[in-house]
């Protein structure tokens, strides 16, 4: 097999960000195409009425697409929402708290219902935050996992299922974690969390980092939320896949007397996600995106996540104690792979020679340092195979 790794077209670099992140090359071409006159109506998408037939066409294209690609079944809404993740933390507990089915479910009991979270990294310990943050009584699952030579807690992987602290069924509102860690390289398995959840307890998941990477069951969740910046499109547009029974409430006020109605998911869904302008442009490269991964598949995306990841983690490990990763194995992300090197100077002159061969965004999150490479959808296998090239010479000049 030939070594000679093409370049990216466009004079363009291999953009590792975690966010926001590489599109595909082709969707650039045709917003690029679309910019000035969107398919021939005289006008830039941005331009656009979002109450305009052809912006109609857009958005309700989008969401079905989407549909088809995740096999969304019928009982659920497709919402496009403004917020990002960090107003799903709250929009989340608001809305299951408002829904009829748990609130009769917390007169029965008489009580307030606590909701159970799994921390396993910063995105789900934010999440925690917001609920304590607005009255809600969280439980803690798991909070990483706890050293035995000196009890710190790490975000390096889950304990075991059997040493989970989940709620009991009928005191539990719902269930929260984030499938995939983007600061600490953590990615939960598919249908580990559901599988050890009562099935009579709602189970929302922040998939904003690894949606559309992997097959999912859909139907095995009350809800799904996700920013779409990382595998979905540019910032600025929020996903939410939800349950239709969560979203009935009964005639009380006092529901949705402390929601603000841009957190209000029953808002958003009676009328198609558009009460208000919705962030029209990013909706429409979403659906753009949605078209190309629907071309690929999503299973081809799962092989080409598989791969990308495989080549870097087979580096890291040929020589742990140059590239050192701490995330359990069996937790490792195939989205962001995250390493230290021997020394804070090896890694700022890693960061800055990978820059001069054309790689950028690799510098570890602020809280944490070290290295970090996001493989998302729209990287090709060619870009993870530079960087493992640049790995096995930076190695071999400074081990």
């Amino acid at each position: 097999m030939s070594d000679f790794i093409p370049e990216p077209p466009y004079d363009r670099v291999w953009n590792f960000s975690a966010g926001p992140s590489t599109l595909p090359v082709s969707v650039l071409e045709q917003v690029q195409r679309d910019l000035f006159n969107y398919k021939g109506h005289g006008m830039s998408v941005m331009e656009m009425s979002h109450r305009s037939k052809i912006y109609g066409q857009i958005i309700s294209n989008a969401e079905a697409t989407l549909r088809r690609v995740l096999k969304v079944p019928d009982n659920y809404s497709v919402l496009f929402l403004q917020g990002g993740g960090t107003g799903e933390f709250a929009a989340a507990y608001l809305n299951l708290f408002a829904s009829k089915s748990v609130r009769e479910k917390q007169r029965k009991l008489g009580r307030q219902l606590n909701c159970d979270y799994l921390v396993t990294g910063s995105w789900s310990k934010g999440g925690l935050k917001e609920v304590q943050r607005l009255g809600g009584q969280p439980n803690i699952v798991l909070n990483g996992v706890t050293t035995v030579e000196s009890g710190e807690v790490k975000y390096t992987g889950l304990p075991p299922v059997s040493e989970w602290n989940l709620g009991k069924p009928e005191e539990t509102a719902f269930v929260y974690y984030c499938e995939n860690e983007t600061i600490h390289g953590v990615e939960t398995p598919s249908d580990f969390v559901v599988d050890a959840v009562d099935p009579s307890v709602p189970v929302i998941c922040d998939m904003s980092s690894n949606m559309l990477s992997r097959p999912v069951d859909v139907s095995r969740f009350g809800a799904i939320v996700a920013g779409a910046q990382k595998n979905m499109g540019p910032a600025g547009v929020t996903i939410v896949i939800v349950r239709k029974d969560l979203l009935e409430r009964d005639d009380d006020p006092e529901a949705i007397r402390n929601m603000p109605s841009v957190l209000d998911w029953c808002y958003f869904d009676a009328a198609g996600s558009m009460p208000h302008t919705p962030p029209t442009f990013a909706i429409y490269v979403c659906g753009l995106v949605f078209e190309w991964v629907e071309a690929q598949g999503v299973e081809a995306l799962e092989k080409l996540r598989e791969a990308r990841s495989k080549l870097v983690y087979d580096e890291i490990d040929a020589h742990p104690e140059f590239f050192r990763g701490s995330v359990d194995k069996r937790y490792r992300s195939a989205m962001n792979i995250v390493f230290n090197l021997p020394t804070p100077e090896l890694e700022s002159k890693f960061i800055a020679e990978a820059g001069e061969r054309n790689m950028v965004q690799l510098k570890g999150h602020r809280s944490l340092g070290g290295i970090r490479i996001s493989l998302y959808n729209a990287m090709p296998l060619d870009g993870a195979r530079k960087f493992v090239a640049f790995m096995k010479e930076f190695y071999t000049q400074n081990c």
